[in-house]
């Protein structure tokens, strides 16, 4: 299947995440890494969100082991307003960090997180969910827990959403470890109380 085959049979699809990532395979197997990384590069000013989409895809594959296309996924696509592109950076970062190895990733991990788009941010929480079940992670949920804590107070309700959500993710396997966390919690703080709801909602449970 030709690249032209390949975009328009995903300008046919307006939901979901998988037809693109196989999209993207069947490119980075098809074409060598200098030429994907340029298709990528015209994809993302596509006026077709599916496009970005693919566009995003194909960066993750690459961003392991190109810092361009790693810059660009940082700088350039997590300024993109269409929320699934944002959901395909979630997903690309994750491919990164598997790629690389999760505890190798602890560095590029941090980075994003430091970052002062909130995309960028969200990229790590809702990319690497369920966190727990990632390795490291999976034997270090503390680290986790206290990684997407950093940002349970920030401005971006649609960052603190992911982090509460993350947390309750972990909770249901480690309530008591996410009780520890967010009981240092300034629950007066609105933003904070808002992410507060979100992690806890399993515990109301138990």
């Amino acid at each position: 299947m030709c690249v032209t085959e390949i975009v328009n049979h995903i300008l046919q699809i307006e939901h979901g995440f998988k037809h693109i990532n196989e999209g993207a395979d069947k490119i980075i197997e098809t074409l060598s890494k200098e030429h994907c990384y340029q298709l990528a590069i015209n994809m993302f000013d596509h006026e077709a969100y599916q496009v970005r989409m693919l566009a995003t895809a194909l960066l993750g594959t690459l961003a392991c082991n190109n810092g361009d296309a790693l810059k660009l996924l940082k700088e350039k696509v997590a300024c993109d307003n269409n929320w699934r592109v944002q959901e395909m950076l979630a997903k690309a970062f994750d491919k990164i960090c598997k790629m690389k190895g999760y505890e190798q990733s602890l560095p590029l991990i941090e980075e994003w997180l430091n970052n002062s788009n909130p995309n960028v941010c969200r990229a790590v929480t809702e990319g690497l969910r369920i966190w727990t079940n990632r390795p490291f992670f999976n034997d270090n949920p503390s680290i986790a827990i206290s990684l997407i804590s950093r940002h349970k107070g920030h401005q971006s309700d649609y960052l603190r959403k992911s982090v509460g959500n993350a947390l309750c993710d972990i909770s249901k396997k480690h309530l008591e470890l996410v009780r520890k966390e967010t009981a240092q919690w300034d629950l007066s703080n609105p933003s904070i109380l808002f992410t507060y709801k979100l992690a806890m909602k399993h515990c109301k449970q138990t």
